[in-house]
């Protein structure tokens, strides 16, 4: 498929059925269609990074639960996380507009409602993709930390230290967003081929030279551990698969790209869906093969070399050969940091486009020779380096924010899932990409299991609970829900625009989904904006 919305010759004019949708829904195409589906799920497989995340937080993982919530939650949170992206895939198919989530809470909403739910949704998910970009350059950092760690005897962490990995990773990826935006498609693809190619040779690497001294089938399957201060064992378990689930999160990145891609109603949700389930698949693999390698559980917890290198050593049983294979995850988090920067600046255009942030003309426009939306991409980056200058004066405010972005990611799905699922999913319009019968089955479960989730999130990790350890994440996710609100009394009641579909022009979108292959121009989709 070309990277290039197709256009058909109508008459004398170029008709793009891509830019009459989204003319349908609300919006005009300024942003290029260069993405393909290949880029796409290398984009959305590169900010999941499933398999690098999951084995590099192993530290957090193993005290709670040990190799049972690590490989079974793999499993449990595949399932919860596939059914998410299924829901959320199939509302894009209907209305793939890069708001997202935002977009689709108000035309879900009820007669009244659909505003104002709609802004809270968005600051949420903007919020949301800011802080998310910070854990790309935060993992990179602790990563590459522990390699100075594993070499050099004498070296003494400093924060420092960390922040200025940070720094280098974030100040990378604004500037490939920024004037390399004609190569992203490229740097997307190779990110899913690296990624690929990382896990297939760690993989190999680590069975080969851990042979024959392999944890046995018990410890690996059935191994358990609670290591929290929880007097409870569930508990404990379940704050174990929590990294799990935080390892697939962020599949939501392909609907704010749809303004990006070709045909986004078929292609989005294909890129969606497969990117959870490559993700899925490849950790519950990489997990299983990390315990079976490693020879020491309490040092993968312990050490300060970081849990992945530690496994890797503790196979290999070099140093060297320990650290060349970390360049695999080091690399990818460059990636993950570039694919989730460009996401968030498209969020926050979006957003701004809809005069749901301060200086909305200004945040929403796009470059016209970069073909970048360049103030909300800066917008993006300042933010990220100011959380990394808190990370100097306090890493609990950092782990906060960090802790946030899972949350309020899983408010902005559990949002438009709960209004399909209760108003009624004869809602949307007809869509390539349908559930059919079990549809309602697996809104529910979706809607079930990220709830689930977004509680045991607030959790404390361990006991008793200190200063040091509270989740200060619940204060965080409060500061944005209390700025939405009032700047909601404040200025966005009256400026901010929502779309509220009516039922006429879902009937409309239906025909013209129905018979775009053989008419050139559909019936007028009608948007209108609620100001109450």
């Amino acid at each position: 498929m070309s990277a290039k919305s197709s256009n058909t010759e109508v008459g004398n004019a170029n008709y793009d059925p891509d830019a009459e949708r989204l003319a349908k829904l609300g919006h005009k195409q300024e942003l290029n269609r260069g993405f393909s589906l290949f880029s796409l799920i290398g984009l959305a497989f590169a900010i999941l990074n499933s398999w690098v995340a999951m084995s590099a937080s192993m530290s957090l993982a193993l005290p709670s639960g040990g190799p049972t919530a690590a490989i079974w939650g793999i499993l449990l949170s595949g399932i919860g996380s596939l059914a998410m992206a299924a829901s959320l895939a199939e509302i894009c198919s209907a209305y793939p507009v890069a708001s997202g989530q935002y977009y689709w809470t108000a035309v879900l909403a009820p007669p009244g409602w659909g505003r104002s739910l709609s802004y809270i949704c968005g600051w949420i998910n903007v919020a949301a993709w800011v802080a998310l970009v910070a854990t790309g350059g935060s993992l990179a950092g602790q990563l590459i930390t522990g390699i100075f760690a594993i070499l050099h005897d004498d070296y003494v962490l400093q924060r420092w230290h960390i922040f200025l990995v940070y720094l280098i990773y974030v100040i990378g990826a604004f500037l490939l967003n920024a004037f390399a935006v004609k190569l992203l498609p490229v740097i997307d693809k190779a990110a899913l081929m690296w990624s690929l190619a990382g896990f297939g040779i760690i993989s190999i690497t680590l069975l080969a030279t851990a042979s024959p001294s392999y944890q046995s089938a018990d410890f690996v399957f059935r191994g358990f551990e609670n290591q929290t201060g929880w007097s409870s064992n569930g508990v404990a378990w379940i704050l174990g698969l929590l990294q799990s689930a935080f390892g697939l999160t962020g599949f939501d990145a392909v609907a704010h790209m749809v303004e990006e891609i070709p045909n986004p109603a078929k292609n989005a949700p294909i890129a969606m869906v497969s990117a959870v389930v490559i993700g899925t698949f490849t950790s519950f693999i990489f997990i299983i093969i990390c315990m079976f390698t490693l020879t020491d559980i309490d040092t993968v917890i312990v050490s300060p070399f970081g849990a992945l290198l530690t496994i890797f050593y503790q196979a290999t049983g070099s140093k060297t050969g320990a650290v060349c294979l970390l360049m695999f995850p080091v690399v990818s988090m460059a990636f993950a940091t570039q694919g989730i920067l460009t996401t968030s600046s498209r969020m926050t255009f979006a957003f701004a486009r809809d005069k749901g942030l301060p200086f909305p003309k200004y945040f929403s426009r796009v470059n016209p020779t970069l073909q970048v939306p360049m103030q909300s991409l800066a917008l993006s980056t300042v933010f990220v380096i100011i959380f990394g200058l808190v990370y100097l004066g306090s890493s609990s405010a950092l782990n906060a924010i960090l802790g946030s972005s899972v949350i309020l990611l899983n408010c902005s799905y559990i949002m438009p899932i709960a209004l399909l699922l209760f108003r009624g999913r004869d809602r949307l319009p007809d869509r390539p990409f349908k559930l059919g019968r079990v549809g309602a089955l697996v809104n529910a479960f979706a809607l079930i299991f990220a709830v689930f989730t977004t509680v045991f999130f607030f959790f404390p990790p361990d006991m008793p609970v200190t200063g040091n350890n509270f989740n200060y994440a619940i204060v965080v996710v409060g500061v944005v829900i209390l700025l939405a609100t009032i700047t909601w009394f404040t200025n966005a009641r009256k400026n901010y625009i929502s779309p509220e579909i009516t039922e006429a022009a879902r009937e409309s979108e239906t025909s013209s989904i129905q018979t775009e292959k053989d008419k050139p121009k559909g019936e007028t989709y009608v948007v209108e904006s609620e100001v109450n």
